[in-house]
């Protein structure tokens, strides 16, 4: 049975994920202090450290991923669309010359890589309000699509 202290930390632990929307980084620093400051006194607090923080890095994998493929395919079919002589004489772009018929795949994938990103957001914020709170009822979980990094 895990004491009021153990799960309100545990809960902090998680719920400091969240600082990344106010700090960068902070959803690594700030549950790194709480789970190096008492994962040796508690067993609960220990798990839910190295939970909140695999899946903190699991979406940073899962982030330079999806910047990987979106990031080169947009400049690839933004590279296809503009002229290369208008880039180097600095000449006005006009959108007359937009082809959709060429480039709608690579588009596509690049615009399905952000789509996933954000996505990829929205399910973080809820996972960690989720977490949060089955953890402030003493429960221990295990967030999905983690890799554990961290054992």
């Amino acid at each position: 049975m895990e004491t009021i202290t153990e799960k309100n930390t545990a809960t902090f632990t998680h719920l400091s994920a969240l600082t990344q929307y106010f700090i960068p980084f902070g959803n690594y620093i700030f549950p790194i202090l709480l789970w190096t400051s008492k994962k040796e006194r508690s067993e609960f607090v220990d798990y839910n450290g190295k939970q909140v923080l695999n899946f903190q890095l699991s979406l940073l994998l899962y982030s330079l991923v999806l910047i990987l493929i979106a990031v080169p395919t947009l400049l690839i079919t933004m590279f296809r669309i503009i002229p290369f002589e208008a880039i180097l004489n600095e000449n006005d772009f006009v959108f007359r010359n937009f082809n959709f018929e060429e480039n709608i795949g690579v588009l596509t994938v690049g615009l399905v890589a952000v789509l996933l990103f954000f996505l990829l957001k929205v399910a973080e914020f809820f996972l960690i309000i989720y977490a949060s709170i089955k953890t402030s009822n003493g429960e221990k979980y295990k967030y999905p699509i983690t890799i554990p990094f961290i054992k």
